[in-house]
């Protein structure tokens, strides 16, 4: 985690930006001579604006962060009038549940939606809210988003120098097809079972076996993605709680260190969360501990309960996505895959035309979108990469597939390099070379696709321009032998060993 690339120093300057946000929010609240519930609800509304509204534009960012308050408000207000009320608040908790993850086929602002509302149900039971405290939890809410949005817009817009890259759309898919669709069933049918369990481990604390299944659930797509979420938010569990007993338990909740503490787990949070679920987790327990304190209740059996309740939900979301309307791994990366495949070709075409000339052809926007979509199927190729995957043929052919997608990839950057050159111009041979890329696409994609539209009879001006199309029928050369080569694995049964090319 601490030798991972950070780019630029993005993790490392979004993680400060964090805790300035939240220090702001909590010091907005407390200045407004708000509770001490109201403020950590300031400090939780602040940490949940930056992390989950993730809009690839500054503007969607904004619109997105302004709407949080309707998906949160009534909410809050439900899950505060059914305080007194335990059948009909877990008959809300777990439709909210359902809700928040159906909300995710609305992409990127869905699901920030989605995640603020559930969280403003699951804090509701954290801190035992009452409706006599809902005009102060609002105000909180509205300070911290003001104070959020004032560091993430004014103070320190990361966004407006590395704007984040659009994520690719979801899956298509309508009804039960749909990938959010079946998921929502799985977390909502997860969440009812961990509810009645963590009820019996515990009256009081039997939300957080609940939110365990949230959070397994949120940015996953398969039953593989899952389990493997699952096993990591329980071994950060189990060594936050150790750290909880070594940090947060001696502090008794003085008021100060616990602040301390608590600002260095924020940083932990966003430090980590781009390349280690477990070790965010960790940093997601030990503030959670250091809450408990500043509230007057932590001790080692809370901390033990918290493990419990972890590893009820851990337990029930397994469950859920193996018997529930479940998604193979196996059928989630082959339809990344071949969206990849697709946006490939679609970058090879446009290089090609405006090799040929048409000033019109721009493959740069296919470029960009097979990086994200690579991104994509590395997460639904993960799980097959585990360590503790057994199946060492599938974790074979999963890496041999990733090797030759990044050697397409670095071809079609190439390729894209190239044809962005204004003194690069068109070689006849190119386009056989285009065709024979596309027939290899269809022929792993079965998909009828457009052709590259080369004019095979242009002149290639002589041996200059034919020196000058040489690296553009290298990198072509590349990337049909790279095509070819994942049929192999692409075309074979997921069980069966791996053949070498």
């Amino acid at each position: 985690m601490f030798v991972a690339p950070d780019p630029g120093f993005l993790r490392l300057r979004t993680a400060l930006r964090a805790v300035l946000g939240v220090v702001l929010s909590v010091g907005a609240a407390q200045a407004a001579g708000l509770s001490l519930v109201a403020s950590i609800v300031a400090g939780l509304a602040a940490l949940l604006a930056l992390f989950t509204v993730t809009d690839a534009s500054v503007r969607a960012q904004a619109v997105t962060t302004a709407l949080l308050p309707a998906a949160g408000f009534p909410v809050l207000a439900l899950a505060t009038a059914l305080h007194g009320l335990p059948q009909l608040r877990d008959a809300a908790f777990v439709l909210v549940v359902f809700c928040g993850v159906y909300a995710r086929r609305w992409g990127p602002r869905g699901h920030a939606l989605g995640i603020f509302a559930f969280m403003n149900f699951f804090s509701t039971q954290f801190l035992h809210a009452v409706p006599a405290q809902l005009p102060e939890l609002y105000a909180a809410v509205v300070l911290a988003l003001v104070a959020s949005s004032a560091t993430r817009f004014v103070l320190w817009p990361i966004e407006r120098r590395t704007p984040p890259a659009a994520a690719p759309p979801a899956l298509p898919g309508t009804g039960l097809a749909r990938a959010t669709t079946r998921q929502a069933v799985q977390a909502a049918a997860a969440s009812a079972v961990a509810l009645v369990v963590g009820q019996f481990l515990s009256d009081e604390r039997w939300y957080w076996a609940v939110g365990t299944v949230w959070w397994i659930f949120v940015n996953t797509t398969s039953r593989g993605e899952t389990l493997v979420r699952g096993f990591r938010r329980v071994l950060g569990t189990v060594v936050g709680i150790v750290f909880g007993l070594l940090m947060a338990i001696p502090l008794h909740g003085a008021p100060a260190p616990t602040a301390i503490l608590v600002a260095v787990c924020v940083f932990g949070i966003f430090y980590t969360a781009a390349v280690s679920y477990s070790w965010m987790m960790l940093a997601v327990t030990v503030m959670a501990s250091s809450l408990y304190g500043l509230l007057g209740v932590l001790d080692t059996g809370l901390l033990v309960l918290r493990l419990a309740e972890t590893g009820v939900g851990a337990v029930c979301a397994a469950l859920a996505v193996a018997l529930v309307l479940p998604i193979t791994t196996h059928a989630t990366n082959h339809a990344w895959i071949q969206r990849a495949l697709h946006s490939m070709h679609a970058a090879t075409a446009e290089a090609i035309a405006r090799l040929a000339g048409d000033r019109e052809g721009d493959p740069a926007p296919h470029a960009a979108e097979l990086e994200q979509l690579l991104v994509r199927v590395r997460m639904a190729l993960a799980p097959l990469l585990h360590p503790l995957n057994p199946f060492r043929a599938r974790k074979a052919r999963a890496r041999h597939v990733i090797e030759l997608l990044d050697d397409c990839a670095r071809e079609v950057r190439g390729l894209v390099a190239v044809a962005a050159d204004p003194s690069a111009a068109h070689d006849a041979r190119l386009a056989a070379a285009c065709w024979r890329v596309e027939e290899a696409v269809e022929a792993l994609t079965a998909d009828e696709l457009g052709c590259c539209r080369v004019d095979e009879t242009a002149p290639a001006h002589g041996q200059a321009a034919k020196d000058r199309g040489e690296p553009a029928l290298a990198h072509l050369h590349g990337l049909e032998k790279a095509l070819a080569e994942l049929a192999t694995p692409l075309n074979s049964s997921p069980r069966a060993p791996r053949v070498a090319a």
